[in-house]
């Protein structure tokens, strides 16, 4: 019992770096808890329910959880923990939102129980259409967003598989004459498309933009970019010119100076959430078009107004892209039900071993 982990029962991990199992016992802490402070010597990392829902999206379960704290910790972990852990892990998916032949969108659970509970939920029950059986209940589509918001603020978080739109269909394909995907970024590109939507967590330089334009290609529909700045929206440019057979003319920047919409339009946050007489002009640009595919670069940097707007998307692939899942207002459970969950949080160890990224 001389792991690199302190388990304690507040739920936050301390990770001893110099010890010789660090790396590893790092790498099998990162799926279910998130780094909240990295000073030399202790690194502390949080156990939080959202990092346990993520873990059980991207195909964790529970044994595995409680088994690497239990094999890396110092100390006996705190039984009440590794039950809490399990209790909390074992609530993603037993509420399912999903599509019916005969009834459209519906919300469903195995457990009756569940079902009373929500439907006599004073906000979700409002949202929520008529019931259907004692198992399922109608979802009027618009709600699609904000009932899933609504569910993981109580602990219920859906798991949505009630599918998407295919969108405008336009030709895209990877240009890979002079590269070649990477493995991860291939099993990033996968693991999003297996699951729909969600969000792929990649290390700075480890190549965001290219697992984009693996997806784009995927979809080979039409696809709206949101960036943080110009700047950003102008290397997302090059960087498809450069990787996919998709010419200028096909890629349209929609920002302060310009406001094209091509079958790939690039749109920075700034324009997206702007105003004019109270009303957010841009809304326009969602409608503009089918769109097969929304990425979001940066995720955890989503203004607040643009995630009312998926609210409004939930029939469209969504691709949020990012090096870290946490959000300066805590609002990573808006990231989780509006975006998708975490679908591929690449090894950074490995990669920096790999010589892809410093």
């Amino acid at each position: 019992m001389n792991g690199p982990l302190i388990v304690q029962s507040d739920k936050t991990v301390l990770l001893e770096v110099e010890h010789p199992q660090a790396h590893e016992a790092r790498a099998a802490l990162a799926p279910f808890a998130e780094l909240e402070r990295a000073p030399e010597h202790i690194h502390t990392y949080r156990i939080t329910p959202l990092a346990l829902w993520n873990a059980k999206a991207a195909g964790h379960d529970a044994e595995q959880a409680v088994h690497v704290l239990e094999s890396y910790s110092r100390f006996p972990v705190p039984q009440a923990l590794l039950v809490d852990v399990a209790e909390t892990m074992s609530r993603y998916g037993r509420v399912q939102i999903s599509k019916s032949p005969v009834h459209g969108l519906i919300l469903e659970s195995a457990e009756q129980a569940i079902l009373e509970e929500l439907v006599r939920h004073k906000k979700i029950g409002g949202m929520l259409g008529a019931r259907i059986d004692e198992h399922t209940v109608a979802v009027p589509p618009s709600e699609r967003g904000r009932i899933k918001q609504e569910l993981l603020k109580i602990g219920w978080p859906a798991e949505d598989l009630a599918g998407y739109v295919d969108g405008e269909a336009h030709p895209i394909a990877l240009n890979q004459s002079e590269w070649q995907l990477r493995d991860y970024q291939e099993y990033a590109t996968e693991s999003f498309w297996e699951g729909g939507s969600g969000v792929v967590v990649l290390p700075c330089g480890a190549g965001k933009t290219i697992v984009g334009a693996a997806a784009m290609a995927k979809a080979s529909a039409t696809t709206l970019i949101l960036v943080t700045n110009t700047v950003a929206g102008r290397q997302w440019r090059d960087e498809l010119l450069r990787r996919t057979t998709l010419t200028e003319n096909e890629i349209g920047e929609y920002s302060g100076e310009k406001k094209e919409i091509k079958p790939v339009t690039i749109a920075t946050y700034q324009v997206v959430t702007r105003k004019t007489k109270g009303e957010y002009r841009a809304l326009e640009l969602f409608d503009s078009r089918d769109w097969g595919l929304v990425i979001y670069d940066e995720v955890h940097l989503l203004p607040a107004p643009v995630f009312r707007m998926t609210s409004d998307l939930q029939s469209r692939r969504r691709l949020g892209l990012t090096a870290t899942l946490v959000r300066e207002d805590g609002r990573e459970g808006d990231v989780f039900s509006l975006i998708g969950p975490k679908r591929y949080d690449a090894p950074w160890k490995e990669l920096e071993h790999a010589g892809f990224i410093a």
